[in-house]
């Protein structure tokens, strides 16, 4: 090997782009290809109809991404937002005052989190088959002790909560406004905070985590109760949107794209990798896609193709990028 090659492999390392930076490069080209072949697709309304779209999809990939940095999954999250989000509305149609209707269902939605937690942490059951038993379980719940019926509306006086899902800022649609107020908090807690570096620890190696002295159990609950919360504040922006919210929700390829957004953007579900950054880039990938099929008037079934093999082709990359080594299989991964 020459000097000169010697010199040059470690600028090459230096300049290989990240994942987020590849999903960023694409969603690029998608959208300058879109824009040239789509009509209507590089409109203004255009675009504030796509931010607004996937603003409720990128809160609830930065819910998933706090479990699944921590090696966990939470397919109950969709069912957890629909129901929390109608409980407020129906506590709102029953004369509640706003804030008592959203600090109960807040309470609801983080007991249904910490339950998650604890029989994920403390009954050892898997996190796939527990988050997909309780996701059943809450909507069974919700539809025959808290809810009145399947679709749940938003009263007139409520006009406070309204404007989160249909006011403006200075041009910018409240639900963006969100999407990038839960990405900063989350961020902040992720790389500033001691909790944030114990997820990621927790997700790396569990059994190193808690040889180093971190309550790993606790902690699970945390990562769950925070998701739950997380996603019970995207189903106030949906509901806020339409004025009302449909708890069939649960029925809709709704989970599997928010598994995409986080998947797709980077954050590996070996657990311990990943960032905000990476759902960003995962929701704007995902986002441009699904606009421009919906122009594009694609059958559900050809974009559910599509969405499928993207999914698949993720976690594919995530399993070259990130393999599972003989440490990840003793811990039952």
């Amino acid at each position: 090997m020459t000097a000169q090659s010697r010199a040059a492999q470690p600028a090459a390392r230096r300049f290989k782009p990240s994942q987020e930076q590849i999903v960023f490069l694409v969603t690029l080209a998608l959208g300058v290809g879109f824009a040239l072949t789509l009509p209507g697709f590089g409109t203004v309304s255009n675009l504030l109809t796509l931010t607004r779209s996937v603003a409720i999809l990128g809160i609830l990939g930065i819910a998933m991404s706090v479990v699944v940095i921590g090696r966990g999954l939470d397919l109950s999250l969709v069912a957890s937002m629909a129901v929390t989000s109608a409980f407020t509305l129906q506590l709102l149609q029953r004369g509640w005052p706003t804030p008592a209707a959203l600090g109960l269902a807040l309470a609801l939605a983080v007991l249904i989190g910490v339950a998650n937690g604890f029989i994920i942490a403390f009954v050892e059951v898997p996190a796939l088959f527990t988050t997909l038993a309780t996701g059943f379980l809450v909507f069974g719940l919700g539809r025959v002790f808290l809810l009145d019926g399947v679709i749940t509306y938003l009263p007139d006086r409520a006009g406070g909560l309204a404007w989160v899902g249909q006011g403006s800022l200075a041009g910018v649609p409240a639900p963006v406004l969100a999407f990038a107020l839960a990405a900063l908090a989350v961020h902040l807690l992720m790389s500033r905070t001691a909790v944030g570096r114990f997820i990621y620890a927790h997700g790396d190696n569990a059994e190193a985590a808690r040889l180093t002295g971190i309550a790993v159990r606790p902690l699970t609950m945390a990562e769950y109760a925070l998701s739950s919360t997380i996603g019970f504040a995207a189903g106030l922006v949906m509901a806020a949107s339409t004025a009302s919210m449909n708890t069939q929700v649960i029925n809709s390829t709704l989970i599997f794209d928010v598994i995409l957004v986080v998947v797709l953007g980077g954050v590996s579900l070996v657990g311990g990798r990943g960032s905000v950054i990476s759902v960003l880039a995962g929701t704007a990938l995902i986002g441009t896609l699904l606009n421009g099929m919906t122009i594009l008037d694609l059958d559900n079934n050809v974009q559910n193709i599509v969405k499928g093999g993207v999914l698949l082709g993720a976690i594919m990359l995530d399993n070259r990028l990130h393999p599972r080594d003989e440490e990840t299989a003793r811990q039952g991964d």
